[in-house]
């Protein structure tokens, strides 16, 4: 069978790869109580543990029993685009018209949908190193070419306008940035992040900005959307992160006036339309006593967050950057390993605690890095400290006795 071309850019999504190797050694002796063993710890997919609200449930049962599961608009139900409209408006201060609010299936349907719209065989895309795997193989599937910027932590691992503007050349299309990020929790500083919109728009170009992390942000700095700089930014964002709706498979984007048209096109014959069950019940994520819910599960995130990075920084592993949002911590773990690839597998067969190693998330560096999720709960975080207090003074030990 001969396949695309465009496969050979695409690398395998490594994340869900090691939740396989992890959900097998689970099934095995190791986490057998009847041999001795103990449960998998899982850290390594960004999934909050919360779960959808009691009030979206009920809202979706009622969508099933009042029999409302036809086709919706390719963009979107109206009074969801309009409920989000209004949810700009009271938390961000943001006059964002509904009719450029596309609801998506989940926020990757939403990259797809606007790197379809925009790019081509030949055209180049700025991004991040490291970032979301994902969103740089939805560049190469248009048969475009990411280009990845190195980023440190004297920048909170993210791209500066002049790196922006030292890769522009006469290929490039735009910027793909995400604030919050994943792997790293870290955002875009809010002037640097304005000097980028701008020196995009001088060159002609589009910012794309993954914001479904930003409902997730612990420091007021960073808690505007990029909307705020112009109508020509898009974002992208999802229900799935801060609503707890990672099933549901529902996203959104604010659009240019321009690009709702071509986006409505691709959509109609893509997608036909999100899911009606979850649209309908996304509208009860509006609801006075959800968004208390939702309020109170980040400032557990926080919580979670504030307990795990000492912790981890008391244990050497080493935490440059304190993530600001997300609930994702980018650790250096160098000084227990040459690969975290390695390392990872094990931690999955020594301790039973599943990471992501830093593999799937850029070029430049990532066999040092390992990404924790602290996206579940307080016990969780505190069991892994403990194992990995047992764990790595032995592999450290082991680590600097090998010959270099």
């Amino acid at each position: 069978m001969k396949l695309a071309a465009r496969l050979d850019q695409i690398e395998p999504f490594y994340v869900m790869e090691c939740a396989k190797a992890a959900a097998e050694i689970a099934r095995g002796p190791l986490c057998d109580p009847a041999q001795g063993g103990r449960r998998m710890i899982y850290l390594n997919i960004g999934e909050p543990d919360f779960g959808a609200t009691p009030m979206v449930q009920a809202a979706a049962q009622r969508c099933i029993e009042g029999g409302q599961t036809q086709y919706t608009p390719a963009l979107g139900l109206p009074a969801l685009r309009q409920a989000l409209s209004h949810w700009y408006l009271q938390r961000y201060g943001l006059n964002i018209a509904p009719e450029r609010i596309a609801i998506t299936a989940g926020a990757s349907a939403g990259l797809q949908l606007v790197c379809q719209a925009l790019f081509e065989a030949g055209d180049e895309v700025l991004m991040p190193d490291p970032c979301y795997p994902c969103n740089r193989h939805f560049v190469a599937a248009t048969d475009a070419t990411p280009v990845l910027l190195p980023t440190g932590p004297e920048q909170r691992f993210q791209p500066s306008s002049a790196q922006i503007r030292q890769a522009w050349n006469a290929h490039t299309r735009g910027v793909l940035l995400a604030s919050p990020s994943n792997p790293t929790g870290t955002s875009i500083e809010p002037a640097e992040l304005r000097a980028i919109v701008a020196a995009v728009r001088e060159r002609g170009g589009l910012t794309i900005v993954d914001e479904i992390y930003l409902g997730l942000s612990y420091d007021p700095r960073f808690a505007a959307s990029a909307l705020e700089l112009g109508e020509d930014v898009v974002s992208v964002n999802s229900f799935s992160k801060y609503f707890g709706m990672t099933g549901w498979r529902l996203g959104w984007l604010v659009l240019p006036p321009a690009l709702v048209a071509p986006i409505e096109k691709l959509a109609q014959n893509f997608f036909i339309c999100p899911s009606s069950i979850a649209q309908h019940a996304a509208l009860a994520c509006f609801e006075p006593a959800a968004l208390a819910i939702y309020e109170q599960r980040r400032e557990e995130f926080r919580t979670r967050r504030d307990f795990i990075v000492p912790a981890l920084q008391a244990l050497g592993l080493r935490v440059p950057v304190q993530p600001d949002g997300a609930f994702y911590v980018w650790i250096d773990c160098s000084e227990f390993c040459a690969n975290s690839w390695d390392l990872a597998f094990e931690l999955m067969r020594s301790a039973q605690i599943a990471l992501t190693p830093g593999r799937d998330f850029g070029r430049q560096g990532v066999e040092r890095w390992l990404r924790l999720s602290f996206a579940s709960s307080m016990l969780d975080l505190q069991e892994t400290v403990a194992r990995l207090a047992q764990l790595l003074p032995r592999y450290r030990r082991s680590h600097a006795a090998r010959p270099s």
